[in-house]
C-alpha cells in the first residue's frame, strides 16, 4: 500500500485511541462513545498495521457482554440519550463482525485467547437462540443493522418525502419505545419494528463460518449452513439478483428496495450462481459502481441521493465487507478493483465517515476511525 495511506490510517487511529479504555472513539466530537462494529473494524485496521492494540480493541468491544451472551451496540463514555434500560450501555446490538476481526488478528500473529474466543461463541449463541424467527435472524431497531437511516426502513415511517434527518429521529424514539427488554436489559421484541435484513443475516452467517473454522467448532459451521439456506429460501429476489430484507412486524415494500445490503447477502449465501449475480453488480456503473467507490443505492435509482446519510453515499466499512464477499466466492479480480478504488476514495475524502461516490467529497464526521480500513483494503 502507499506509505501515505498506511501513515494516515495509523494517525487516524492514534488520535482517537483512549489508552485507559482500550479503544478508539470513532470521532471525539460527533461519536464520543464506543460502538460495537466500529471497534471490530478498528481491530481489523490495527491488525493490518501490525499493531497489538487490535487485540485490545476487540477485547474491549466484547467486554460489555451481558451474562446471557448479548453484546451491546454501544458502551457510553459519558451522558447520552438512552438506548434501553441499561445506564452504561445499549440494549440493542449491531452486526457481529467480531469473528472477522478475530480471523484478521490471528492472520496478523495476534490470535485470540480462550476467554475472548468464549465471548465470541456466547455472542453467536445468544443471537441463534434469542433472535431467530422463521429461520432468519431479526433486528428490533434500525440501529441494529448499522445502516440506521436506510431507505429499506421507509415503509415503517409515514411516507414523508423528501427524507429528513430530524423527522427520522422521531421514529428512532418511537421504535425505542416499542421495544421490550429482557431481565438483563437486552431487547427481546418490538411491537412496531421487526425485520430480517439481508446484510445482517449475511454478516452473521459469514461470521459463524469463520468462527467455526477458526475455533474448530463444527456446530457454528452447521449454523452458518442453516442460516444460509434460510436466506436462499426467503431473501433471494431473482428479478433484482439481490438478497432483500423481510418485514415481520410493520414495514412493507421498502424492504425490497435495492441497496448494497442486498449484495452483502452474498457473504452468507450458499448458492454460488446467485452470489456471483449479486456481486457482479459491483462492476456495473448502472448499479453500484461509481467514479469514487461503491454507491450504497444504485446510481440510476430514483431514491439515489449521493450526499444524504444512508441514501446513496459510499462507506468504508461496507466497501471492506464487499471485498470480503468477493473473496469468499473467488472473485479476486473484482475484490482487487473494489479494494483499490475504496482505498483511493477513502484517502481522497480525508478519511471521512462516508463520501459522495460521484465527486469523492467527504461527508459526515472527519476523520472517522473506520476509514482507517483503507490500510486493510489490499
Amino acid at each position: 500500500m502507499p506509505d501515505d495511506v498506511e501513515a494516515r490510517s495509523r494517525a487516524v487511529l492514534e488520535q482517537a485511541w483512549d489508552d485507559a479504555r482500550g479503544y478508539c472513539y470513532p470521532n471525539r466530537s460527533v461519536y464520543p462513545h464506543q460502538w460495537l462494529w466500529d471497534s471490530c473494524f478498528h481491530a481489523i485496521a490495527w491488525a493490518a498495521l501490525g499493531d497489538a492494540r487490535g487485540l485490545a480493541e476487540l477485547r474491549s468491544a466484547l467486554s460489555g457482554q451481558l451474562d446471557n451472551g448479548f453484546v451491546p451496540h454501544m458502551r457510553f463514555s459519558g451522558p447520552t440519550s438512552p438506548r434501553g434500560p441499561l445506564p452504561d450501555r445499549s440494549g440493542f446490538t449491531q452486526p457481529p463482525v467480531y469473528a472477522l476481526a478475530a480471523r484478521e488478528l490471528t492472520r496478523a500473529g495476534q490470535p485470540v485467547d480462550a476467554a475472548l474466543a468464549g465471548r465470541i461463541v456466547r455472542a453467536f449463541e445468544h443471537l441463534w437462540q434469542q433472535r431467530r424467527q422463521d429461520g432468519l435472524l431479526v433486528v428490533l431497531h434500525p440501529w441494529e443493522t448499522g445502516c440506521d437511516d436506510s431507505p429499506r426502513w421507509d415503509s415503517w415511517m409515514d411516507g414523508r418525502r423528501p427524507w429528513d434527518r430530524k423527522h427520522w429521529r422521531s421514529f428512532d424514539r418511537r421504535w425505542l419505545a416499542a421495544a421490550t427488554f429482557g431481565p438483563e436489559g437486552d431487547a427481546v421484541s418490538s411491537s412496531l419494528f421487526t425485520a430480517a435484513p439481508s446484510a445482517f443475516n449475511g454478516i452473521t452467517a459469514h461470521g459463524l463460518r469463520i468462527a467455526g473454522e477458526l475455533l474448530g467448532d463444527s456446530r457454528l459451521t452447521a449454523w452458518a449452513d442453516e442460516l444460509g439456506a434460510a436466506m436462499e429460501d426467503l431473501l433471494w429476489d431473482d428479478e433484482q439478483s439481490l438478497y432483500v430484507d423481510r418485514a415481520l412486524t410493520g414495514g412493507g415494500p421498502s424492504c425490497s428496495l435495492p441497496t448494497l445490503d442486498g449484495v452483502l447477502g452474498a457473504l452468507g449465501a450458499l448458492d454460488r450462481g446467485r452470489a456471483v449475480r449479486a456481486l457482479d453488480q459491483l462492476r456495473d456503473p448502472q448499479r453500484f459502481k461509481a467514479p469514487h467507490g461503491l454507491a450504497y443505492v444504485p446510481r440510476t435509482s430514483p431514491d439515489y441521493e449521493p450526499d444524504a446519510y444512508w441514501r446513496g453515499p459510499a462507506w468504508p466499512q461496507l466497501t471492506y465487507l464487499a471485498v470480503q464477499a468477493c473473496r469468499r466466492w473467488g472473485l479476486d479480480d473484482l475484490a482487487a478493483d473494489v479494494a483499490r478504488e475504496g482505498r483511493r476514495a477513502i484517502h481522497a475524502s480525508g478519511y471521512a465517515e462516508y463520501w459522495n461516490p460521484e465527486t469523492g467529497q467527504g461527508c459526515g464526521a472527519q476523520p472517522q476511525t473506520w476509514a482507517a480500513l483503507a490500510c486493510a483494503l489490499t
